[in-house]
């Protein structure tokens, strides 16, 4: 289960939406490979509807590596790190 994000001032759910729309959009930018930015990105969404197997066989596929429960960390087969922030998880 997704730890919850508590922001330190109140958001709306469309600024949290676009503070997630932001990250999706720049994380290739952190480095890794895009392609594995994207499954994880699909698989980030397929486990926020509690479509777990999906994301399973989403990441599974993409060869990523689940470092933490919450995918917060993973890792693709060459051993780049993606680091996830919690409010594109909770």
């Amino acid at each position: 289960k997704a730890e919850r994000w508590k922001s330190e001032k109140p958001v709306t759910r469309s600024e949290l939406n676009r503070l997630r729309d932001e990250f999706w959009e720049t994380a290739p930018a952190y480095g890794g490979n895009s392609a594995i930015w994207e499954a994880l990105k699909v698989a980030v969404a397929a486990a926020q509807i509690a479509d777990l197997e999906t994301a399973k066989v989403i990441l599974d596929a993409a060869g990523v590596i689940i470092s933490e429960p919450n995918l917060s960390v993973c890792y693709d087969e060459k051993g780049h790190e993606y680091e996830i922030p919690v409010y594109c998880l909770s």
